[in-house]
């Protein structure tokens, strides 16, 4: 089970984000290289990303399956404003040169919002900056399924394949949300007949990561709020068959799910709740109780 979380980029860079994983007993792990919100960014210290790397290396955790998110300000979808297009193209550019100085060989992405534009042509918009973006010897893009909120692009799988279609390169992939297809109509309950359709539309080796999260939101409410591992309408036995499917058995699984009142990471009891293949009835009390 390759399996982790979303974790903190912080003073110790990836040495940090390696030990909070560790803390978790995950053995994979996704991060920002920096705050998701803004274009702040420290330089990145060689003598931490050795560190980083010799303690994945002694836990046993392969970097190739560790996974950057690229920051929300980034919208490649809209180029209205030829300026603010321009600026996500280049601020990603920097975004993945820097994961390649980490050791990073893939980036998620979120594809874009229209804001105002025709779908057809935000999609188009979306792989124009790809194909400005994409290198071979740069870390693998892979655009995120989105919850189709507001005017958000990549929220059906065929969306996703026209995006795919127009990219003039094969170094690209795609990450899927539980949460997210949840909202935007696929039932994850039916996981084997939606990798099917996955197989279909653009192909499973396109899949390189999955995010998996239970959803606060009913099938096709276009929402986008995540919830804690069995306490949401998709349920712990339909998520976890998606984490132990032998068809992405390879594919490294992040949790996002939220924070217990904002304060309490859940990661450590969900993930062991998964390697137990059984639902922690007392999930919320055991994750106060043991950081109170």
């Amino acid at each position: 089970m390759i399996i982790g979380c979303h974790v903190n980029f912080t003073n110790e860079q990836l040495l940090g984000s390696v030990r909070q994983a560790l803390s978790y007993g995950a053995n994979t792990f996704m991060f920002y290289t920096g705050a998701p919100q803004n274009t702040i960014r420290k330089n990145l210290e060689e003598n931490l990303i050795k560190e980083a790397h010799q303690l994945m290396q002694d836990n046993g955790i392969d970097i190739k399956n560790v996974v950057c998110h690229a920051p929300y300000i980034i919208n490649l979808a809209n180029n209205k404003d030829p300026e603010k297009w321009q600026f996500s193209i280049q601020f990603l550019k920097q975004e993945l040169e820097r994961c390649k100085t980490l050791g990073i060989s893939s980036i998620v992405v979120h594809p874009g919002s229209a804001v105002g534009l025709e779908k057809n042509i935000a999609l188009q918009n979306i792989s124009d900056a790809l194909n400005l973006i994409i290198r071979e010897d740069l870390p693998m893009i892979l655009l995120e399924t989105m919850a189709g909120k507001g005017t958000e692009c990549g929220c059906t799988l065929e969306e996703i394949k026209t995006i795919l279609d127009q990219v003039h390169s094969n170094h690209i992939g795609v990450c899927i949300d539980t949460c997210h297809l949840n909202d935007a109509g696929y039932n994850i309950e039916q996981f084997d007949e939606l990798l099917i359709q996955i197989e279909k539309t653009f192909g499973l080796e396109k899949v390189h990561c999955v995010h998996v999260n239970d959803s606060k939101n009913t099938l096709g409410s276009h929402k986008d709020r995540h919830e804690n591992l069995g306490l949401g309408t998709i349920g712990f036995n339909a998520l976890l068959h998606v984490v132990l499917h032998d068809k992405l058995k390879n594919v490294p699984k992040i949790l996002e799910t939220p924070y217990i009142e904002r304060e309490y990471p859940p990661y450590k009891f969900e993930i062991e709740a998964l390697k137990n293949r059984k639902q922690n009835p007392n999930l919320i009390e055991d994750i106060k109780n043991f950081y109170k």
